[in-house]
């Protein structure tokens, strides 16, 4: 059920006696999610769980590694130029 645009409610899940979950089909297919995939498990203890992709988040890390680099070399270059001065 959609909420507002990007936001979904996809029901209830029930936590069986040894942890385990059954993610609903419909969040399975949006985020194509496929039997054995793994997923991490994150928490914010005020707001609440989260699950995520593998890749997702080693994405992100990629993403953010590049924009270090890339901040490293404007200020290895600022530092550059104020020695010419």
């Amino acid at each position: 059920m959609e909420i507002k645009k990007g936001k979904k409610f996809y029901g209830s899940v029930t936590v069986s006696e040894r942890g385990q979950i059954v993610i609903p089909v419909e969040a399975r297919n949006d985020f194509d999610i496929k039997t054995g995939e793994k997923l991490l498990v994150m928490a914010d203890l005020e707001k609440g769980i989260v699950l995520t992709k593998s890749n997702f988040v080693l994405r992100m890390m990629e993403e953010t590694l590049e924009a270090s680099r890339k901040l490293e070399t404007m200020i290895k270059g600022s530092q550059a130029k104020i020695g010419d001065k």
